[in-house]
């Protein structure tokens, strides 16, 4: 095992990439329709590739500054002649923070382990594979190449594209002879307004001895006005020949979010305070006393509560409050209507934006991943995963209140994963799903729980192969042992059955929530449903190629300033 996992670790290397040049070249026309900009249209295709270097160095020096959060998860395939499509057999996640102020590199998150020589060992190999070849191997791709330059390429007009609402011009891009290892070779797309690179697809070239380069779709978004961004990289390989006999056959996707943290910290809204004089300022409360010990033991523990979530937020792995948000609170309300359920302080809903599917409670707040929301198929769903979580606050299951000591808060982000444990034990997990199943069954979502149910033996019979998707890291896995959660659910449903085509148990990732890199804001994919022709085209917790509705951010007009924003003090979670 040992071997085959360093073997496949080898094929991950990915070295840098480096700049490009161009051959003599054919008159561009003008920009037939384009909007004005202080940027002139290219006269030439010489002057065009001249630009796009210009920008993409650029763009180097701005990513130097920029520490966004890197996630790559990857499947490795085997072709399923009964579904007539590959099928995945294994996974591999990574998380961690790029840095590229000195070259390409990573701050990785590590998630903690447990004692035992076989599991130190594992957990060591582990470390080494996801640590030292992953990093290098994807968050390398968001970079076209660290010294791109004329002398090392050659240029190749192939025609005008649109993606999404931005007009590009298409290149092809090869190194020239002796242009050394590692140089780009593929195609690259290039908006017609600035000049920036705003998405690259090929590979490194030539191969470094004894590794590979892989195949890659990297995309750029404008995050700010001018400013395009990596934001989402595909790669995928079918019959690339490795060592030791073996094919590399994989697919595997990486997102990059976080770009603006400072403005998700509390402190940044000091500036937004407004002071009031003295004898403006009045006590707000109900009753101007003292709490009493049942409301001063809520407060400590809501006060834990509020250090978890801002500490959460503040790395990057917990969304801002959003519209998704919402959407999960009304199905939470749903149920606790029903209910009757009356409980104190109120149940709030955050989405964490990670892969990997989890969900857990931090105080009153449920939280699920975004991974989670993405793969489920229907409300009924949704409401049961909820359901769950809210049954452990309807039971009292408690938060840790030594989180209420602020200086717990203190740690390096990629520490995160070791110092924060969501999970709960058997015991109330058991507990829970008694409780879940009692309070779905006086919800609206009481006869609509067989595709539930259905969901769960998806996970059930894809566990084994994707145990990197189904590991939690902050809070607890769908499966308890060989035990699926809620699995009372199960005996109810249908017969699972993957080659049915009107049979949908789960999502592919992806299909649900898209997050705005800058600000880490979600929101919901709103696409039309596609008919399935073949039990192929299902997916179910399967990796799938990017293809973003690419638009343009504007500069505010100098006559129309943006609005002014009202002063406020901060508020509480």
């Amino acid at each position: 095992m040992l071997r085959s996992l360093l073997a496949f670790a080898l094929l991950l290397v990915c070295a840098a990439a480096l700049f490009a040049q161009t051959p003599p070249s054919p008159q561009l026309t003008p920009r037939d329709g384009a909007a004005q900009t202080a940027t002139p249209a290219a006269s030439s295709f010489d002057q065009l590739v001249d630009r796009a270097i210009e920008r993409e160095h650029f763009f180097i020096a701005q990513m130097r500054q920029l520490h966004p959060l890197v996630e790559t998860y990857l499947q490795n395939l085997k072709d399923d002649k009964d579904l007539g499509a590959p099928v995945p057999i294994s996974d591999v996640y990574f998380l961690g923070r790029l840095d590229m102020s000195n070259g390409t590199d990573d701050r990785t998150f590590v998630s903690p382990t447990t004692a035992g020589l076989g599991k130190r060992m594992l957990s060591k190999l582990s470390n080494v594979y996801t640590m030292k070849f992953l990093p290098l191997g994807f968050a390398q791709m968001v970079v076209l190449d660290e010294d791109f330059q004329r002398r090392y390429y050659d240029f190749t007009f192939v025609r005008r594209e649109f993606l999404g609402e931005i007009r590009c011009i298409v290149l092809d891009v090869a190194p020239k002879k002796d242009a050394g290892k590692g140089r780009f070779l593929g195609r690259v797309w290039v908006e017609d307004q600035d000049y920036n690179i705003v998405r690259f697809n090929g590979t490194y070239y030539p191969h470094p001895r004894s590794s590979y380069y892989l195949h890659f779709d990297s995309w750029r978004q404008n995050l700010r006005p001018g400013i395009w961004l990596p934001s989402l990289v595909y790669s995928e390989e079918s019959d690339l020949k490795a060592r030791l006999g073996q094919t590399l056959h994989y697919k595997a996707q990486t997102r990059l979010w976080g770009y603006n943290l400072k403005d998700l910290r509390r402190n940044s809204e000091f500036t937004e305070i407004t002071v009031d004089a003295p004898q403006a300022v009045q006590d707000q409360s109900q009753k101007a006393q003292d709490a009493s010990p049942i409301e001063a033991q809520r407060a400590w523990e809501h006060q834990a509560e509020l250090n978890v979530i801002d500490r959460l937020q503040q790395i990057g792995l917990l969304a801002p409050e959003g519209e998704i948000d919402k959407v999960l609170q009304t199905v939470v309300n749903n149920v606790m209507v029903t209910n009757n359920l009356d409980i104190q302080p109120e149940v709030k809903c955050r989405v964490l934006l990670t892969t990997p599917l989890e969900s857990f409670t931090i105080g009153h707040t449920i939280v699920m991943s975004r991974g989670m929301i993405d793969v489920l198929p229907d409300e009924a769903s949704l409401a049961m995963i909820l359901t769950h979580e809210l049954a452990h606050i309807a039971l009292g299951h408690r938060l840790d209140t030594k989180l209420a000591f602020n200086d717990r808060m203190f740690f390096p982000d990629e520490r995160t994963f070791e110092r924060m444990d969501f999970g709960r034990d058997r015991i109330e997990e058991e507990n829970a799903d008694k409780k879940a199943i009692e309070l779905l069954n006086n919800s609206p979502y009481k006869d609509k729980l067989a595709n539930a149910g259905l969901f769960l033996k998806a996970v059930q019979s894809r566990a084994p192969a994707l145990k990197s998707l189904i590991r939690p890291h902050l809070g607890d896995s769908l499966l308890n042992g060989n035990a699926t959660k809620m699995s009372s659910l199960m005996t109810s449903s249908p017969q699972f059955d993957p080659k049915k085509t009107d049979q949908v148990a789960a999502l592919p990732l992806g299909g649900r929530i898209k997050i705005d890199p800058w600000n880490n804001q979600l929101a919901l994919i709103k696409t039309k449903p596609v008919a399935l022709t073949s039990a192929a085209d299902k997916m179910p917790f399967e990796v799938t190629p990017f293809f973003p509705f690419l638009t343009r951010l504007e500069s505010p007009s100098p006559d129309k300033p943006a609005p002014e924003k009202t002063a406020q003090a901060p508020t509480g979670q």
